[in-house]
């Protein structure tokens, strides 16, 4: 399927990270990096394992602590930020973990209202129903509503922690390694549901992923992340169309062998 041409806003910039580092003891995994985001993007970020991708989106929304540099996420500096200024930036960063994350005791609809109820003490039954029936039609799952986590499939269940994450309506949308794990009918139809996702509730996304197939299908933009920086961005074709031996083998490995 053909990514569907988004509405973007290159005058008005969500995310803008110039200088990051990060290390870990002697380990250095970001060095410098520069990057930009803008409204109603989805920015695919590539990169072997290793290389500091889901780093980067865990010092985004405050789930680790840069060393260094500055990210500013919707006009608030993420690493200067007050413990209720980050608060209010991940109420706006919406975050799918690659295992779902959900609660296996509770059902759908326990898992969905969590959030809700926690950060929105103030909604009546009806509201909190409405949004949950939103959501879960949203990525297709309404039947799911009274089910438990064990009786998903794991296509289903990665549905269901977008959905959860939905609910507290993000403006970016921060996604980690969305396929993992998944066969490949149940992977074309996670691309489409975050082309869905962009379009209908007009996020922009940082998509974490090593899977190629993903990235030429979500991606407005391609980032390669290599030796701890960014070292070609530009659209899919852009991106690959290149001699960099570093570069060459991700496009190889999915599409010619």
């Amino acid at each position: 399927m053909n990514k569907p041409k988004a509405h973007i806003d290159h005058t008005n910039t969500v995310i803008s990270i110039r200088g990051l580092k990060k290390s870990f003891g002697d380990l250095h995994i970001l060095r410098g990096v520069d990057l930009d985001l803008y409204q109603g993007e989805n920015l695919v970020v590539l990169g072997r394992s290793g290389m500091g991708k889901s780093v980067l989106i865990k010092i985004v929304c405050g789930l680790l602590r840069a060393d260094s540099g500055s990210i500013m996420v919707l006009g608030n500096d993420v690493i200067t930020a007050d413990a209720t200024t980050l608060q209010e930036i991940r109420l706006n960063v919406g975050f799918s973990f690659q295992n779902s994350a959900l609660y296996d005791s509770m059902t759908v609809r326990k898992n969905l209202e969590f959030p809700l109820v926690r950060n929105q003490t103030k909604l009546s039954r009806a509201e909190i129903d409405r949004a949950v029936e939103e959501v879960l039609d949203a990525v297709g799952l309404s039947q799911t509503i009274n089910q438990m986590p064990s009786e998903l499939s794991g296509g289903q269940r990665k549905r269901i922690g977008i959905a959860r994450t939905l609910i507290l309506q993000p403006q970016i949308m921060l996604y980690d390694e969305p396929t993992a794990g998944l066969d490949p009918i149940t992977c074309i139809e996670i691309n489409d549901l975050i082309n869905e996702v962009q379009q209908r509730f007009k996020t922009s996304s940082i998509i974490i992923t090593h899977d190629m197939t993903c990235a030429k299908h979500t991606g407005d933009r391609i980032a390669i992340l290599l030796d701890g920086q960014f070292q070609r961005q530009g659209n899919f074709d852009e991106v690959f169309d290149t001699d960099d031996a570093r570069v060459k083998p991700f496009y190889d490995y999915n599409f010619i062998q």
